[in-house]
C-alpha cells in the first residue's frame, strides 16, 4: 500500500454520525492527519453552504469537494479550482420532470441550495430522516418558485436535487431522467435523485485535485457509504466504505470499517493513513 497524501471525506452517513455531528474522537484524528502533512478535505454532495461550519472553519481544512465534484474550491485563497457545471437548459428540463411527481426540489448555484417556500414547510414529508430537517432549513435560501429562479438567473448550476415522498414515484422518475444522456444520476438517500452534468463525480473530481497538487491516484484514500461515493471509492488508491454503506458501495470498498456512529471514518484513518 501506498503512503497517504490525500483524504477524501464524504460527510452524511461518514464522517458526520447520525446526528449530523463531528465527535471529539474524529476531530482528533483529523487533526492528527493534518498535522503528519496529508491533505484532508470534504468530498460531499452537499453544497458549500452546506458544509457545517465546524468543518469550514476547521484549521488546515483547505480543499472541499462540494456538488458530488461539481465544484471543488480552494478556501485558504478563495479559488475554484475545478467546475463542472449542469448547463441551465438541461437543468430546466430535470427540473420538469421532477414537478411531475410529489417532490420537494432543490437547485444549487455558486455553492448555494434553493428550495420552494411551500415545500420547505412540508419537509417532514420529503427528507424522511429527521435530522437533516435543521440542517436543510438553516442552509437554504427559500424563495416562491425555484423553476422561476432558475429561468431568471439563466446560469449553468452546480446541481439538481429531488427529495421523494413516494419510492414508487422515485423510481418512476429515476427511469425517466436516465433515458437524458446529458444527466448524471446519483441517489446518496434512498429517497433522492441528485442531478449532476454528464460525467461529473466525486472519484473524477478528487483524482483531477490530485494532479493539480501533484499527488497520484495511488495516494490518495476515499471514505464514504452512498450511491454518489462509488466513483470515488473505484477511482482512489485505496477505499473504504463504512459499515453502514449500501452493499454496492462496500463491493467497491479495499476495506470496510465501522459504521459512522462509531467513529468508522476516523478508525480507518487512523489504521492505514497514521502508520
Amino acid at each position: 500500500m501506498h503512503q497517504i497524501k490525500m483524504i477524501g471525506l464524504d460527510l452524511d452517513g461518514t464522517l458526520l454520525n447520525t446526528k449530523k455531528e463531528l465527535t471529539e474522537y474524529s476531530r482528533d484524528i483529523l487533526r492528527r492527519a493534518l498535522d503528519k502533512g496529508i491533505i484532508v478535505l470534504v468530498a460531499t454532495g452537499r453544497p458549500y453552504t452546506g458544509i457545517p461550519e465546524e468543518l469550514r472553519n476547521f484549521q488546515g481544512i483547505r480543499y472541499a469537494l462540494t456538488s458530488n465534484g461539481a465544484r471543488v474550491l480552494d478556501t485558504e485563497k478563495g479559488e475554484l479550482l475545478i467546475e463542472e457545471l449542469l448547463p441551465i437548459e438541461d437543468a430546466v428540463r430535470a427540473l420538469k420532470v421532477l414537478q411531475k411527481y410529489d417532490t420537494m426540489p432543490e437547485i444549487y448555484f455558486d455553492g448555494q441550495g434553493y428550495a420552494d417556500e411551500v415545500k420547505m414547510e412540508q419537509i417532514h414529508k420529503y427528507h424522511h430522516n429527521p435530522h437533516m430537517w435543521e440542517y436543510v432549513r438553516k442552509s437554504r435560501v427559500i424563495v416562491p418558485d425555484i423553476m422561476e429562479l432558475a429561468k431568471q438567473r439563466a446560469e449553468d448550476m452546480d446541481k439538481v436535487q429531488g427529495l421523494f415522498a413516494d419510492m414508487n414515484e422515485r423510481e418512476q422518475a429515476w427511469q425517466e431522467l436516465m433515458r437524458d444522456e446529458k444527466l448524471e444520476l446519483v441517489g446518496s438517500l434512498k429517497y433522492n435523485i441528485e442531478i449532476n452534468a454528464a460525467g461529473v463525480n466525486k472519484g473524477k473530481s478528487l483524482v483531477k485535485l490530485g494532479e493539480l497538487l501533484g499527488i497520484r491516484r495511488e495516494e490518495i484514500m476515499a471514505c464514504g457509504d452512498g450511491d454518489n461515493d462509488v466513483t470515488m471509492l473505484r477511482e482512489v488508491g485505496f477505499s473504504v466504505a463504512m459499515g453502514n454503506a449500501e452493499e454496492t458501495v462496500k463491493q467497491a470498498a479495499d476495506y470496510i470499517t465501522e459504521t459512522n456512529d462509531e467513529d468508522g471514518a476516523a478508525k480507518a484513518i487512523e489504521r492505514y493513513a497514521l502508520l
